[in-house]
């Protein structure tokens, strides 16, 4: 089989496979057969596919730099849709007696127009808000304008916080305030006299069942946020002894987020419905029970109980949630609660795709030539390169010996001053032109020795793209969160180079050396080779929870450019919101910077050096100018 041949028979479709596009992306992202990443928009009337190199190229043409976040507004909805609706199929399905009410928790992704989408989108199925700590009820007070949603309240509480909750009670907003630690009840109790309030109240119960996955800690007995079972008691005995058991309306757990395992779910849901069902018995007026977050997303699209993929689907999910709540309440003769969830990773990792632009490449080439070998020169050269002759298929393990016995022993005589600089730097070439010419075999072996299992990722390009991974996607560097990564363009012909992508921070951690693969993570990405004048654009997928708001100034990388689409009522394609990124005066100031000092200084600076001579007051003029652009330009690179 000819390259030309092989070459010819790969397409789109090969791509997919490749990438795993139709296992982490459907239904929203494919390939198309014009070999580009197209995105699946649908609205109340219309569904269309989008090429995302189109957007791409029209956004350029519109003025906007790489890197660019984009935020498909449709498929939020899209997600809201789909837990909402297979919630409502599963209690249809086994006669469930009550219904699904979803909260979003604002930690997930902060940002104004995420909360204003979800509030809009979430508004037909009564979708509300979670909030952790007082700005977050703030933003979900200001937002949450649906009498039926709910306002979950999580978190430390101090009598602001609890203040507020209760003033958005007193108002009409479904406010629920949810026992974190034992000394809240007692400041509720107080302010709820004080202002004349009565309200809801819920408690986060402590579970002994624990979930696997990066979270894991969330659950246990050893977990950080919740009361025992003892302490659940004291609060019901609290509360009947004030004649108030009836403001206890519901119980909460969280074992974690991104929990893979279905197992480990549906042992969380019937330990907590053990506990609802016991309450009710002590005479607390329970009618919720919130099962936290945790619904995974397929991030790999292997579909297994791998930490960045999950085994079940949102159906299989949403039935093991209700049959077991409703095995459980049913077993004690329970009415069957409302059953609450905060699936905010599902909601909305799918909503964001980072695109970047590759910049230069370091590709591994030894560039070796026998021209090189000055006349006078160490043996060792010689016997490298004789072992770079001999290479082929039947010694590849004697070749590959020799060349590590061989570079070892140039770096000892190096060290004690045997060989000069200039045979050392011939020998390391040759040494690397004998790995390459060895790995450019291993695919014919059957079996490869486990000391060269590595040499393919050892001698991989490194692809320089236009992005911050601690801005835009701190939990690769945090967390070694897997994320899918791919060209959205050039799908039709085969990927040839294997490659790293470093990012423009300069820090040895800006990089992505982990990929999604089917059966295991891989150590580099199938990309192609630059050409001359053309971008080249990478998306990175499944981004739009957590990355956003966790992300970092590090370098003075500030947020990105930000652009909402959506289809209109016509299914054309609409730029709802373009959000420009931060300039670098926007970032300094965020650091009690100041821009217009900086300029006054500079300017100052300047000056003497006229004064003495050192630069015209053209030179001058031009020095400030440029001073004063670079103030008012994008953190990332920019073409000239």
């Amino acid at each position: 089989m000819d390259s030309k041949s092989s070459l010819q028979r790969w397409n789109y479709s090969s791509s997919a496979d490749l990438y795993l596009v139709n296992a982490w992306g459907k239904p929203y992202f494919s390939v198309s057969p014009e070999g580009e990443v197209v995105v699946k928009l649908k609205n109340s009337s219309h569904e269309q596919k989008f090429s995302l190199m189109d957007i791409a190229s029209g956004l350029q043409q519109r003025g906007m730099e790489f890197p660019i976040l984009l935020r498909f507004e449709d498929i939020l909805s899209s997600r809201i849709q789909a837990i909402n609706e297979a919630f409502r199929r599963a209690m249809k399905t086994s006669g469930y007696g009550t219904y699904y009410r979803g909260v979003f928790p604002i930690k997930v992704n902060q940002q104004q127009q995420v909360i204003e989408d979800i509030c809009r989108s979430g508004r037909k199925y009564h979708h509300g808000l979670e909030a952790g700590s007082k700005a977050e009820l703030i933003a979900a007070m200001g937002y949450l304008n649906d009498p039926e949603a709910l306002l979950v309240c999580n978190g430390y509480k101090d009598q602001e916080f609890i203040d507020l909750a209760l003033y958005s009670r007193k108002i009409g907003i479904n406010t629920i305030l949810v026992l974190e630690m034992p000394g809240e009840l007692e400041l509720i109790l107080e302010r709820a006299e004080a202002l004349g309030v009565d309200p809801v109240l819920g408690v986060r119960v402590r579970l002994s069942a624990q979930a696997g996955g990066h979270w894991k800690t969330s659950g246990g007995d050893h977990s950080m946020f919740g009361l025992n079972a003892g302490q659940i008691m004291d609060v019901v005995d609290k509360l009947k002894a004030v004649g108030h058991q009836d403001w206890l309306q519901m119980l909460h757990y969280h074992l974690g987020s991104q929990i893979p395992n279905i197992r480990d779910i549906r042992n969380g849901v019937s330990e907590a419905a053990r506990m609802y069902s016991e309450l009710v018995k002590e005479g607390a007026a329970m009618k919720m029970l919130d099962i936290g977050g945790g619904l995974a997303v397929d991030y790999d699209g292997s579909h297994t109980n791998f930490g960045s993929s999950c085994n079940y689907t949102i159906d299989e999910y949403c039935l093991d949630v209700v049959e077991e709540v409703m095995e459980v309440t049913s077993r004690f003769e329970v009415e069957a609660p409302v059953i609450i969830s905060e699936s905010g990773r599902s909601t909305a990792s799918y909503y964001s795709v980072l695109l970047f632009n590759i910049l230069d490449i370091s590709r591994f080439d030894s560039g070796f030539d026998p021209s090189m070998i000055p006349e006078e020169h160490h043996q060792l050269l010689d016997n490298l390169y004789e072992t770079l002759k001999a290479v082929g298929p039947k010694n590849l393990q004697e070749c590959f010996n020799d060349a590590i016995y061989y570079r070892d022993d140039v770096r000892q005589k190096f060290l004690h001053e045997a060989l000069s600089l200039r045979e050392k730097a011939v020998a390391e070439k040759i040494f690397w032109a004998i790995m390459t010419k060895i790995e450019s075999q291993l695919d014919e072996k059957k079996y490869i020795p486990d000391e060269m299992q590595g040499l393919s990722d050892a001698l991989s390009d490194i692809y320089y793209g236009n992005f911050s991974v601690f801005q835009s996607l701190p939990d690769i560097w945090a967390i070694d969160q897997l994320f899918p990564v791919m060209p959205i363009h050039r799908l039709n012909e085969k990927p040839e180079r294997r490659a790293i992508i470093a990012d423009i921070t300069c820090d040895c951690d800006g990089r992505i050396n982990r990929f999604i693969g089917l059966h295991e993570v891989k150590k580099t990405l199938a990309l192609h080779s630059l050409k001359p004048d053309e971008p080249y654009i990478l998306g990175s997928f499944l981004v739009g929870a957590y990355q956003e708001t966790l992300g970092d100034l590090h370098n003075l990388m500030g947020d990105t450019h930000v652009v909402s689409i959506r289809l209109d009522e016509e299914g054309e394609l609409e730029y709802s919101r373009e959000i420009e990124g931060d300039s670098v005066a926007d970032v300094l100031s965020y650091l009690e910077y100041n821009p217009r000092d900086m300029v006054d200084n500079m300017r100052r600076t300047a000056e003497r050096a006229v004064t003495s001579g050192r630069i015209s007051a053209k030179e001058r003029k031009e020095i400030l100018q440029a001073y004063q652009l670079g103030m008012r330009g994008y953190t990332y690179y920019e073409e000239s």
